[in-house]
């Protein structure tokens, strides 16, 4: 028998054509999102552009009407295109380093985000492996963390930025905290989640073997605890960022997303609003899939195959 004959037949790669039946789906629902969009900016804008044609005492035809509403100057919706286009003209029309530039807004709101979002997925980690450890945590601090979240951001937030900024404490920090404050409730209840994962039998035969607790923790809990942590930080990671945005708004800021909201809002530019959003939805976007790749490399060194 030749060796030919012993070959196993390789699996057949993913066809072409099965790759755009996965992404055709996608692609119909953001396309019937977009053209709902535009619909609704046109019903939205039309009385707005009708006045103005009728203040200015110009005949208009129904694609004047319609033409106007997608391209007014501060519409109440402004429509998909005037948006990509503010945006393309904040992230490239200005150096980084400009304080018109989008780019510039957005690393000072994810400084603050990636500090707070360190300092409570850190801070939330610990605080459930005190809590599986110590069944008096988990009965007396436990449901005070869960009390913490009940409070709106919004009244949390100008609290603490007031108060650090009456002992002289400004800038990175205080955003930081309203991050680390909104980060570390997930990565908590994941992980005690997670570290409770563990079947009874597999913890009645590690104490068979008489292992002891920090081998237990570090052979099996942690293991086990590896998905609930990953999903917990890509949630936590989402509203850090909010937490962030959130917190530069008390303050009247002059630098980040906040800021670039509170602008737009100041002035009634509405498309500057929608372009700050649309800034913080990628990077939004991003830092879940940098989450993602951490996951996929982390499952790879305990040799999980998927």
């Amino acid at each position: 028998m030749t060796s030919s004959a012993l070959t196993l037949p390789r699996p057949h790669a993913p066809s072409r054509n099965a790759a755009l039946a996965g992404i055709a789906p996608v692609a119909v629902v953001v396309l019937g999102l977009i053209a709902v969009w535009y619909a609704v900016a046109v019903l939205m804008n039309v009385g707005l552009v009708r006045d103005g044609f009728e203040r200015a005492e110009t005949r208009y035809t129904s694609g004047d009407l319609i033409a106007g509403t997608l391209s007014a100057e501060r519409p109440l919706l402004p429509a998909p295109h005037q948006i990509v286009r503010t945006f393309a003209d904040d992230v490239f029309g200005y150096p980084p380093t400009s304080a018109r530039s989008l780019v510039y807004h957005s690393w000072v709101t994810l400084s603050a985000t990636f500090v707070g979002f360190v300092f409570g997925a850190l801070f939330g980690i610990v605080l459930a492996i005190l809590i599986v450890h110590l069944r008096t945590l988990q009965k007396s601090l436990l449901p005070w963390i869960i009390c913490s979240q009940m409070v709106p951001i919004l009244a949390v937030a100008p609290i603490v930025i007031v108060v650090l900024g009456a002992i002289g404490i400004h800038g990175l920090l205080p955003k930081s905290l309203i991050s680390a404050y909104l980060g570390f409730f997930p990565v908590t209840i994941g992980m005690v989640k997670g570290l409770n994962s563990p079947d009874p039998i597999q913890r009645d035969l590690m104490r068979t073997w008489s292992a002891t607790p920090s081998l237990v923790f570090w052979k099996l809990r942690w293991p086990s605890s590896i998905p609930f942590l990953f999903a917990s930080l890509k949630v936590a990671i989402t509203i850090s960022l909010i937490g962030a945005i959130v917190a530069e708004l008390p303050t009247g800021a002059q630098a980040g997303i906040g800021a670039r909201l509170l602008a737009g809002s100041y002035y009634g530019q509405t498309v500057q609003i929608w372009a700050a959003l649309l800034a913080a939805s990628l990077l939004s976007a991003g830092l879940i899939g940098l989450v993602g790749l951490s996951e996929r490399s982390v499952n790879r060194r305990m040799g999980v195959r998927r």
